[in-house]
């Protein structure tokens, strides 16, 4: 049983959530600004809150950025109750938390609570970039885009028709609050290394650093928009891949955690022009593709092609095709998946490419 509602949480008149034994699976974006509680406060007030899932850690610690929970935790609930900050991208530790809830939940069969999400705004927007997996990917990853447009309760209507489930899903709609519908998604971090306004821009692209030799900026106040390692050199002669709108700035950083912790690296920043569109996947691309052929320290780690999940894509960082055949088949995805993105979508504005 699906269903998408338009009232609050608190208002939902459901056995389940009014005396069930409710769980809640959350991070610090269940924060309710007009009244002042978390989301899970609902439950402690009416005495029926029996555990909540949230990272181990203090909300901005690094390597904090997962919920762990058990299938056991989850026997016995009658409803759980999820609010998490999507970021818009497939890589999102938090999103592939919510999607391994879901395979817990179908695995429970006949005695799994009934699944509640609390939708926020996609804090990247409705713009698409990418493929969808094509090969193996990572474990609780849905097969959406690597900017999917998509908002969480959206992302979950998919996942839930992808892995037949049978228990109840409802989702409470983002514009059921005065807090969804005014605060800005950023203002709230929603993760350790998403600290700010560009950074769910830049992550789409920015997060398959993870997994090279050169570091994204983790460890630092701007990951995502700064990338760099020891071993690169950066020159003003040097022409870097920059798309229209995007300047590159030469820089320095020291990373406080992480790669290269301590270790002073040099790189670049990424700037932005506002409201420039920005493809971050195709631009993270081209410079990988630069560094391959002038760096021979860096390098691309096993974990980052299952991230990928594309061999034309891999091809192309091999050198095998053209930029201009990459982008024309990631322009291909992009329409492929919208048409399958419309399916699922639970508002009146739809995901769009980037042109």
């Amino acid at each position: 049983m699906f269903s998408f509602r338009t009232t609050p949480l608190e208002d939902q008149l459901d056995r389940a959530l009014m005396s069930g034994r409710v769980g809640c699976f959350c991070t610090q974006n269940c924060w309710d600004t007009a009244r002042g509680r978390w989301m899970y406060d609902i439950f402690r007030e009416r005495g029926n809150l029996e555990v909540v899932f949230s990272p181990r850690e203090a909300e901005l610690t690094p390597g904090t950025n997962h919920i762990e929970f058990d299938l056991e935790r989850l026997r016995g609930l009658d409803a759980v109750v999820v609010e998490i900050q999507d970021v818009g991208s497939r890589y999102f530790n938090y999103t592939k938390d919510v999607m391994q809830l879901m395979e817990m939940l179908s695995l429970l069969g006949e005695e799994a609570p009934a699944m509640y999400v609390v939708d926020h705004v996609n804090a990247a927007g409705r713009y698409v970039e990418g493929t969808i997996p094509s090969v193996r990917c990572e474990m609780g990853v849905p097969k959406v885009a690597h900017r999917h447009g998509l908002t969480l309760g959206e992302l979950c209507n998919l996942y839930y028709t992808e892995i037949g489930a049978r228990f109840a899903l409802h989702i409470i709609s983002a514009g059921a609050t005065q807090a969804n519908r005014l605060l800005m998604p950023w203002t709230i971090a929603p993760a350790s290394d998403i600290p700010g306004f560009f950074t769910c821009d830049l992550y789409s692209g920015g997060g398959l650093w993870n997994n090279t030799t050169i570091t994204p900026g983790i460890g630092t106040s701007r990951p995502y928009e700064y990338f760099g390692a020891p071993f690169i050199r950066p020159n003003v002669a040097d022409i870097l891949p920059s798309p229209q709108g995007t300047l590159l700035r030469p820089c320095s950083f020291t990373p406080a955690t992480g790669r290269y912790a301590g270790e002073r690296c040099f790189g670049y920043q990424i700037l932005l022009t506002p409201g420039v569109p920005y493809h971050s996947l195709l631009h993270t691309l081209q410079l990988m593709r630069y560094f391959t052929e002038h760096y021979s320290q860096f390098e691309i780690e096993d974990a980052f092609w299952i991230k990928l999940a594309d061999p034309v894509l891999a091809d192309y960082l091999g050198g095998v095709i053209s930029f201009q055949d990459a982008r024309e088949h990631i322009k291909l995805e992009e329409q492929k998946w919208i048409r399958k993105a419309k399916r699922f979508t639970l508002y009146d504005d739809e995901p769009r490419r980037i042109k």
